[in-house]
């Protein structure tokens, strides 16, 4: 290990053992008490603690931290509500059947040709738009993995999500599948 890294493992421990409970703490309130969530937020806060290291001491990095963790709290909140709804499908190919003839009610065959329609919609969409929707909401990938595993710019990702949605809800439209 060399030097410098010592120092930045040294430094995050160090601000784990001063900071982590409070932080913890904070971030809890800020994510209405899910602990998991909130763990995650503080982990993700170390992690660009150690990233910084460099500029940050013991003696200085608090409001640092806290910062960086209500921001992340807050982009967390506006990247939940910007997503539009997920549409309630099996991945695109044959309608669920398997089993229906075991259930009963209105809801179970209400859901399964739901299911069909959204598919059928979905082949109407164009390669591109389908394969970023399959990358973003069936596979709930973020748009920067999509991206990667797609190979295109994170911006065409979001670009084509938007038009596919337009595309896939006007699919839907036209098979009488309405928004509840």
């Amino acid at each position: 290990m060399t030097k410098f890294a010592a120092r930045e493992e040294a430094l995050v421990r160090a601000l784990y053992a001063e900071h982590g409970e409070h932080l913890l703490g904070y971030v809890r309130a800020l994510v209405g008490g899910d602990l998991r969530k909130a763990e995650d937020i503080v982990q993700e806060t170390l992690l660009r603690a150690w990233r910084h290291s460099a500029k940050l001491t013991t003696d200085t990095a608090r409001p640092w931290l806290f910062r960086v963790a209500r921001n992340l709290v807050v982009d967390g909140h506006r990247a939940a509500t910007r997503r539009p709804r997920e549409v309630p499908a099996e991945l695109p190919g044959e309608p669920p059947f398997e089993g229906l003839a075991q259930r009963e009610g209105p809801d179970d065959i209400d859901r399964a040709l739901l299911a069909w329609q959204v598919a059928d919609a979905l082949r109407a969409l164009t390669p591109a738009h389908r394969e970023v929707i399959v990358e973003l909401y069936f596979r709930d990938r973020s748009v920067a993995d999509a991206a990667a595993a797609l190979r295109i710019p994170a911006g065409t990702v979001r670009s084509r999500s938007y038009y596919a949605l337009r595309a896939l809800r006007l699919a839907l439209e036209e098979r009488g599948v309405t928004a509840p």
